[in-house]
């Protein structure tokens, strides 16, 4: 190789070696200073609140549901004869009819579409003996659609019904009861009072009864004066006398276990008392319900 070659090399060489160097030479906080600085998120802390805001929602949906699912069963010892009536409204926004305040989705109401009072009739096939009433209302989903005054009116028929309850309401959320201390009196417990309605062990027989053909349901005023109103359920419930005879044979069977069994003269154990008081009425010979 000519020595004018090598020069050239071995300067490159040179060249090559000191741009390295300064390479290597040069500060690193300028380069980063022109990139602007990321935010470093505290993924745990925000999921964290997340799950706060979820649970405190969940905490409100568990109070509405219980609400509402409290009339999922009727009351021990009564029974829902609601189906055994044909139901009419005066007025009712397509959709919002009959159809809907039958459908046991509290989701689902009854509107009405007209001038108040807004009447809902419940004309039953027969004459029925009614131990229980009771009506949901809501008022956080309806507002001004809340009904907060209305009147309940019974009867053999249109010509001769009476009203035997009225009731006011401010802000219902609830299952209500109808009042029937009109019909006749009725004793309340202390320990009752203090229980919700389906898990009272109350003895309907000493309850006053309601024997009518036509039941009528009058709204007459509703929340800050609103003209239509919202009504999401009705239930009407009657004694179940198969849960009376049930108890009742509870009972017997309860007392009989307790009785000794009598001796007679020849030493043998004479069971016939006890055996008398397991009788039980068949389902059968009970009386029918229209369905």
């Amino acid at each position: 190789m000519p020595p004018s070659t090598r020069r050239q090399a071995r300067q490159r060489l040179s060249e090559a070696s000191a741009a390295a160097s300064q390479s290597e030479e040069l500060p690193t906080h300028g380069i980063l200073e022109d990139h602007p600085r990321e935010e470093v998120l505290d993924l745990d802390a925000a999921d964290g609140e997340e799950m706060d805001g979820e649970e405190d929602e969940g905490d409100d949906g568990m109070h509405d549901d219980q609400h509402r699912e409290q009339g999922a069963q009727p009351p021990p010892g009564l029974k829902e004869i609601s189906s055994l009536a044909s139901w009419t409204v005066t007025t009712a926004k397509p959709g919002n009819g009959v159809a809907a305040l039958r459908n046991p989705d509290l989701n689902q109401f009854w509107q009405s579409d007209g001038p108040q009072p807004h009447l809902l009739s419940i004309h039953f096939f027969k004459l029925v003996s009614i131990a229980h009433m009771r009506v949901f209302l809501d008022f956080e989903s309806d507002e001004s659609y809340t009904p907060t005054k209305i009147q309940f009116l019974a009867g053999m028929g249109a010509h001769d019904i009476q009203e035997f309850a009225e009731m006011s309401f401010e802000q219902p959320t609830a299952w209500i009861d109808v009042d029937f201390s009109n019909i006749g009196p009725v004793e309340h417990d202390e320990d009752e009072e203090n229980q919700p309605m389906d898990q009272r062990e109350i003895d309907w027989s000493m309850r006053p009864t309601l024997r009518a053909f036509l039941v009528q349901v009058r709204i007459l005023e509703n929340h800050q004066n609103g003209k239509d109103t919202h009504l999401r359920a009705l239930q009407i419930f009657a004694r179940d006398e198969t849960h009376g005879a049930q108890r009742r044979g509870n009972v017997l069977g309860t007392r009989s276990a307790n009785v000794l069994p009598v001796r007679t003269a020849r030493g043998k154990i004479d069971n016939s008392k006890k055996e008398s008081n397991n009788i039980r009425m068949a389902s059968w010979m009970l009386e029918p319900d229209l369905r």
